[in-house]
């Protein structure tokens, strides 16, 4: 077994594992990719401040996330066919998290049901929506979320249509996959993959398929998904959709001062500052970039999470210096699961917390809640070098 000391480990033995079909539905993003590149690279050009002589016995990295007390600052993002990544995958990434006591958010586009994760975890899970059109579909989603115990809501508000992801084109993804040759030809050097999926009955989208009326295959699915995003979403039907909801409701997929301020004024109780991990729009600025301007125009009035870019107990510590309360990871996690399941999500969780922790000792710093811009080093520019 290779010894896991960085993301990087896992997602090396993620793209030996998992089919390519699935491995470049999470590494890729739209277009040309320059948002998705630059979500990463841009933490990089933020350094540390590094101080000594300080005690630092008694470190911690517990904190809270929209008043829930977690192990560190991070939440499992909601990722689409995660259950293609591995067998049962967001069982066994909600498992994961719990028994490690962070957040995990279940997409509505899982493969395993709201259900399903409920039955098989002990703990209160968070649950991702999408505004779509469908308001009998969204109206019965959140009924089953609240059956559920869900104790957050995510409204994922950056995707009312598709960004274009040519890998997923050119491989025809789907759930389960198109079987072509060329799939067929690399399914069949992923044997242990393949033979996880065997022993699972889990391989459709469980919280569609069986919920809406003549959705019982891919083409339908596929058919309903290209009509069912609302692309005439507007603050009104948010605040509409953050109505039916009694507990704290979290809007995914902000980008801009000006829609962080809209948030506020809709009643959400924390915004994540995220462009989709680079799926959306391509040259969108990074949403580290953003995070600054953000939080300067509403830091003291809503709860602020940081998603896209995160690989790195480092980055984590960045967003928190920066003022964010929480971050959330996906493909980081998603790296973990396909590499060695909720073990490998496990080791992931590990891998940042560790770095995160040892990066906030060497900065001279005791508790996340104490980070601040203080710890950082940020080139001139950096949030306001375009207009």
């Amino acid at each position: 077994m290779p010894v896991i000391t960085e993301i990087a480990d896992l997602k090396r033995i993620y793209k030996r594992r998992v089919p390519k079909m699935f491995y470049d539905y999470a590494e890729t993003g739209s277009w040309t990719e320059q948002t998705f590149r630059e979500n990463t690279s841009d933490f990089s050009k933020i350094r540390l401040r590094q101080r000594i002589a300080r005690d630092m016995t008694g470190r911690s990295t517990a904190s809270k996330m929209i008043g829930q007390d977690v192990a560190m600052p991070v939440a499992l993002a909601p990722v689409g066919l995660t259950g293609m990544q591995a067998a049962d995958g967001e069982i066994k990434a909600a498992r994961a998290a719990e028994r490690f006591g962070v957040p995990f958010t279940l997409s509505t586009m899982s493969i395993c049901s709201i259900e399903d994760v409920a039955e098989h975890t002990q703990k209160p899970f968070w649950f991702q929506v999408y505004t779509l059109n469908d308001d009998d579909f969204m109206k019965r989603l959140f009924a089953r979320a609240k059956d559920a115990k869900c104790s957050a809501l995510v409204i994922t508000v950056d995707l009312q249509m598709l960004g274009q992801r040519h890998k997923d084109l050119k491989n025809g993804l789907s759930a389960p996959p198109k079987l072509t040759p060329k799939s067929i030809a690399n399914m069949m050097t992923k044997v242990p993959w393949g033979l996880e999926m065997l022993g699972t009955k889990r391989r459709f989208f469980g919280n569609i398929v069986g919920h809406i009326d003549g959705i019982d295959d891919p083409a339908s699915l596929s058919s309903w998904t290209g009509q069912a995003f609302d692309q005439s979403l507007d603050w009104a039907r948010i605040k509409e959709l953050r109505s039916w909801w009694d507990g704290p409701v979290i809007l995914k997929g902000i980008l801009d001062e000006d829609d962080a301020k809209e948030a506020v004024n809709v009643g959400a109780d924390a915004i994540v500052v995220s462009n989709h991990g680079g799926r959306q729009l391509d040259g969108a600025l990074s949403s580290i970039r953003m995070l600054p301007r953000i939080m300067d125009a509403v830091g003291d009035k809503i709860e602020v999470h940081l998603d896209s870019g995160i690989r790195s107990g480092q980055d984590v510590l960045k967003a928190l210096a920066l003022g964010a309360k929480g971050t959330m990871i996906g493909r980081a996690f998603v790296y973990g699961l396909g590499a060695r399941g909720q073990q490998g999500v496990t080791e992931a969780l590990e891998v940042i917390r560790k770095e995160l922790d040892t990066s906030m000792g060497l900065c001279g710093e005791r508790n996340v809640a104490d980070l601040g811009r203080h710890n950082l080093l940020i080139p001139k520019g950096f949030h306001d070098a375009f207009e």
